[in-house]
């Protein structure tokens, strides 16, 4: 930014011009060259209205202009020791993430945003950030990268740290602009981008219920723990009670498809927890401790299931209540799934983080969480799960053609016994052997959407570092797996694309 004054000029100011929207064939682009238009550019660049944030925003140089790369976001932490070392972990995320992406950034934008306590002025916000921006400066510095600009958005206005113009930036801050006003929101309007409001909102339609009804559900689930448990741990019925889990989700997907539609998220919301018995939401979040009944339900991740999955697995996590918090990891990691599969990378980040948050070693939702947030493509594990359910399907078609299959009497020779026939009953028995022995219906499956071996509470004891099973029950309930998913490095956290 060479000069916060300027509202017109042409690009070769330096002036920061955001990744082109390209539709119909043109490309449209919408120069940014003043604090305020940065600010207003915020929300556009990460899809919600940020509160008590930080955000750093990667700028890259192409044609000596600057354009748009990654974002990252933390909260702002409530003490200001911790604030050092949460600037290097967001500058050295982005700075090493854009890295592995090959596009190393030129230069960074800092914004901090946060409302005013009660008694507060915005301007007292700002002042009281002003250290936690100058340890963003210095870190981004040490890594050979310069902060141009550093905004402070609190209480409907925003401040310039780099700006000692008077003009431009008084010291009591500029007025915001009112939403969707600006050039850069028609261009996004245009270009089909929306603003989904506040992360509070998102994680609102995610969290367990704090209402009179909490009791019931949390009922519902001692009583559904007392009857699952068990035949969960045993490995005789354990694939009985994975058979009649995806049968109750599939019913229940069918049920969602079939309501009426509302508008609104939580209107939206209403109407599933009406669709969804307390008997049934225990009955599947049990079910959905089992690793293998996990995947199978993963599968459900686009086309015409896409959409119900998406909400049963909100309305799921939402019924996690009381001592059932730490259930909910399952669910959220497969909102999180669904989200990111159907491309919707903020919900897949906030339901995901809310998964470790319930659960800091489940294996999946942790490297769901890496790979959404270094902006990988979820097609690899789409594949994946593709072939498991067309490995299935095949293994069923082959079965059913051997239990056709009979010869007659009179095929054997004289003093022959009698030819041994096929039946669908010999089938089913044979079928029945294999999935109790491979905790799975179908083929055997070596390995499983986590990359780890499966292993069944016959097999041994609850897996190593992990949750063990107990009875369910108040101030006992806790989550068992199956698997040994065991925490793997390199997830710092942070939230944004790196």
């Amino acid at each position: 930014m060479t000069n916060h004054s300027e509202t017109t000029g042409s690009s070769e100011n330096g002036d920061i011009d955001p990744t082109a929207y390209d539709r119909h064939g043109t490309e449209h682009q919408v120069t940014l060259r003043s604090p305020g238009e940065l600010a207003d550019a915020l929300p556009y660049l990460l899809g919600y209205r940020p509160e008590d944030s930080i955000v750093l925003v990667a700028l890259h140089d192409r044609g000596g202009q600057g354009r748009f790369g990654g974002r990252a976001r933390l909260g702002i932490p409530a003490g200001a020791d911790d604030w050092a070392s949460v600037a290097q972990q967001l500058a050295h995320g982005l700075v090493t993430g854009s890295e592995r992406r090959g596009t190393r950034p030129e230069q960074m934008i800092a914004y901090v945003c946060q409302d005013p306590a009660p008694g507060e002025s915005g301007r007292q916000v700002m002042e009281r950030l002003r250290p936690l921006v100058q340890s963003l400066r210095t870190e981004c510095g040490r890594l050979d990268v310069t902060v141009i600009e550093a905004i402070c958005i609190s209480d409907g206005r925003f401040w310039s740290y780099c700006c000692p113009i008077e003009g431009c930036c008084p010291v009591d801050g500029s007025p915001m602009g009112l939403p969707g006003t600006s050039v850069l929101a028609a261009a996004a309007t245009y270009a089909g981008l929306q603003v989904r409001g506040t992360l509070r909102e998102l994680r609102a339609r995610l969290q367990p219920w704090e209402t009179a009804a909490a009791l019931e559900q949390e009922a519902a689930l001692d009583s559904a723990g007392l009857a699952l448990v068990p035949r969960i741990l045993d490995d005789t019925s354990r694939a009985d009670v994975a058979r009649e889990t995806l049968e109750l989700a599939r019913r229940i997907l069918s049920r969602f498809a079939a309501a009426p539609l509302v508008t609104g998220a939580l209107q939206s919301d209403l109407r599933d927890d009406l669709l969804l018995a307390h008997d049934e939401a225990a009955t599947l979040i049990l079910g959905l401790q089992d690793r293998t009944t996990r995947d199978r339900a993963a599968e459900w991740m686009e086309g015409e299931d896409a959409g119900p999955a998406l909400r049963l697995w909100r309305a799921l996590a939402r019924r996690c209540v009381g001592s059932y918090g730490e259930h909910a990891a399952a669910p959220l990691t497969l909102a999180g799934w669904v989200a990111w599969s159907t491309g919707d990378d903020l919900e897949a980040r906030e339901a995901l983080a809310m998964a470790l948050g319930a659960d800091s070693d489940y294996l999946f939702a942790r490297l769901l969480h890496q790979a959404c947030n270094e902006g990988l493509d979820p097609e690899s594990i789409r594949r994946c799960l593709r072939a498991e359910r067309e490995g299935r399907a095949e293994a069923a078609e082959a079965e059913t053609e051997t239990a056709d299959v009979s010869l007659p009497q009179d095929a054997s020779g004289p003093g022959d016994d009698p030819a041994p026939v096929v039946s669908a009953t010999t089938s089913r028995r044979r079928r029945r052997t294999r999935t109790d022995a491979d905790g799975a219906e179908g083929r055997p499956r070596p390995s499983g959407t986590d990359g780890s071996r499966p292993r069944t509470p016959a097999q041994g004891s609850a897996r190593p570092g992990g949750t063990r099973p107990r009875t369910p029950g108040k101030g006992g309930a806790r989550r068992y797996d199956t698997c040994s998913e065991v925490p793997q490095s390199g997830s710092n956290g942070i939230e944004g694309d790196g």
